[in-house]
């Protein structure tokens, strides 16, 4: 047997694993309900320019004007008389780029975190565990908070803020993976024919770790989005961006007489969020080879 068919078991093709991960997506339908919802407000997130131009957080009508009640503004108007619509429009472009920009930079930095302290040991997997455990024993909210309060309330700041709060999770999950792959035939084989230790740890081993981890990614997206939402609430958001966090948080002064003005946006975060765990809980049924003859 050469080394070439050691290392290669000849796996499925592209498009073949595509479409059968797609099969199997298709048949959680609970995931499906969650990508459409995810679908329209990604949707509603491209086009907030075109439907509702200009800056959302101007006045435009007389305030508390209640959903359905003027067709001009289909969700009424807040205390001060912005339409809560084009509020909610534009909110969902600053929700899902928090959301995702902080779950790609957790995710970055936790599989970075994970792969190498499960590959190399030693000290370097102590100072990395315990690096983890103190981001981990901190209250993710506290720290988020203090982090915005110290750099300013910009989206970015609070984007990062909830980037930093949330690898621990996934540096341990790709730890655990690196350690029941790294013993594996075929890494064992690429050790033999001396492949580059980082070719073997980012091209053999992480490519067969990711299925996980892409599961948690997406329950991340759905933590940063109430990480904001609750900053928001407090209001350390960014004055300059519609917010749902924020709406909910100004709306919650007049909650017995307009108590819309919580419920809209409020419900708007339910259902990303809710979005988002149904659409990580197919990924699991999808990528998980435990799951998949279920």
């Amino acid at each position: 047997m050469t080394s070439s068919s050691i290392l290669r078991s000849a796996p499925l093709a592209p498009a073949r694993r595509t479409e059968h991960f797609l099969a199997r997506f298709a048949r959680h339908r609970g995931a499906l309900i969650g990508a459409l919802l995810l679908g329209v407000v990604v949707l509603l997130a491209l086009t907030a320019g075109l439907l509702y131009p200009g800056n959302p957080l101007r006045i435009v009508a007389a305030p508390e004007i209640w959903p359905f009640e003027n067709w001009a503004f289909p969700l009424g108007t807040d205390a001060m008389g912005r339409d809560i619509t084009a509020m909610i429009v534009h909110g969902a472009r600053a929700t899902l780029l928090i959301g995702l920009v902080a779950a790609a930079a957790a995710t970055a930095i936790g599989v970075t975190v994970g792969a190498l302290s499960a590959w190399c040991g030693g000290w370097v997997e102590e100072i990395l565990m315990r690096l983890t455990e103190l981001f981990q024993i901190i209250p993710n909210v506290v720290f988020v908070l203090t982090v915005v309060s110290i750099l300013g309330p910009h989206i970015g700041n609070i984007t990062l803020a909830v980037g930093l709060v949330s690898w621990p999770p996934i540096a341990r999950l790709t730890r655990a993976e690196f350690l029941s792959l790294k013993e594996r035939e075929f890494v064992q084989a690429c050790r033999a024919v001396a492949l580059n230790p980082w070719r073997i740890m980012f091209r053999e081993i992480l490519p067969n770790a990711l299925p996980p981890v892409i599961v948690m990614a997406s329950l991340v997206v759905a933590g940063a989005i109430l990480y904001e939402s609750v900053v928001s609430f407090l209001g350390l958001g960014d004055p300059n961006i519609a917010s749902w966090g924020r709406m909910v948080g100004e709306g919650r002064t007049l909650i017995r007489s307009s108590w819309y003005l919580s419920a809209v946006p409020g419900v708007a975060i339910m259902l990303v969020v809710l979005a988002l765990n149904l659409v990580g809980d197919g990924l699991n049924d999808a990528l998980n080879p435990k799951l998949r003859k279920r």
